[in-house]
């Protein structure tokens, strides 16, 4: 694994100014991940700045985070065991709102919501919406369906490419008569039977002030991860990509 060095370390390798550094990553000199408020830089890519060797600029064949370079199957793993720890429904989507990931610790009441090709699409909307945010850190809105969710951005080479979002939970008991008006527009809107969606909203996630706080910081640190781990996998893809083509050069020609 590629160690990651602070911005202070690398003025020190480089021996230049904290301005400079952030020149450097504008311009794809440098390659860094944002970790909360701090840039982290693979030792390697400084190494090789250092020694004057070609480091690759972002280009569109450049792996960056995506469904291909993302380690999705080790993704949802971590993402399903944090989700039921912090009792929320958790999903990795792109920055357009399309599900990465599998969504984790999902309710009943937004399970059969998403069972709809309609419900599906509104929840996606909901997503997309989170990406429009000028918020840095996470803040709850409301979604299609009348829950409480929020998302971290997840951000490679200080671009935002996925996000981690979590939800579907009231921070404080909802009104019986405005929530059940909502659950029928509900059924109306996306076919789904009303009994079985009142039934599957009869104890909704209710979650007070300490528990919310406690959520976004999770989420922006789990995001972190997830990017460093990104930005790990986006490397080794590249030097896989870069033997495989030391190999067709050097391979000897057939003999007929």
């Amino acid at each position: 694994m590629d160690e990651l060095l602070t911005t202070k370390q690398v003025q020190t390798y480089l021996q230049v100014d904290r301005t400079t550094i952030y020149r450097m990553l504008k311009d794809g000199r440098l390659h860094g991940v944002k970790v909360g408020q701090q840039w982290r830089f693979p030792r390697s890519k400084v190494e090789a700045l250092l020694s004057g060797s070609p480091t690759s600029s972002p280009t569109p064949e450049t792996p960056t985070l995506s469904r291909e370079v993302l380690p999705v199957q080790c993704l949802q793993s971590v993402q399903d065991v944090s989700a039921e720890t912090v009792e929320v429904g958790v999903i990795t989507t792109a920055m357009d709102g399309l599900p990465i990931t599998e969504i984790s610790n999902s309710c009943r009441f937004c399970n059969l919501i998403l069972s709809t090709e309609s419900g599906r699409q509104a929840c996606i909307a909901s997503w997309r919406k989170l990406a429009q945010q000028h918020d840095t850190h996470p803040r709850f809105v409301t979604c299609h369906a009348g829950f409480q969710y929020a998302r971290a951005r997840i951000e490679v080479d200080g671009v935002p490419t996925a996000m981690l979002i979590a939800g579907q939970f009231f921070t404080s008991p909802p009104d019986p008569v405005i929530r059940q008006a909502q659950i029928q527009q509900l059924a109306r809107r996306h076919g789904l039977d009303l009994e079985e969606l009142s039934a599957a909203g009869q104890q909704p996630r209710v979650l007070g002030q300490a528990k919310q706080t406690k959520i976004t910081a999770w989420l922006e640190k789990l995001a972190d991860t997830f990017a460093i781990i990104s930005l790990e996998r986006a490397d080794m893809l590249n030097r896989l990509q870069r033997i495989a083509n030391i190999s067709v050069i050097v391979r000897p020609p057939e003999v007929s």
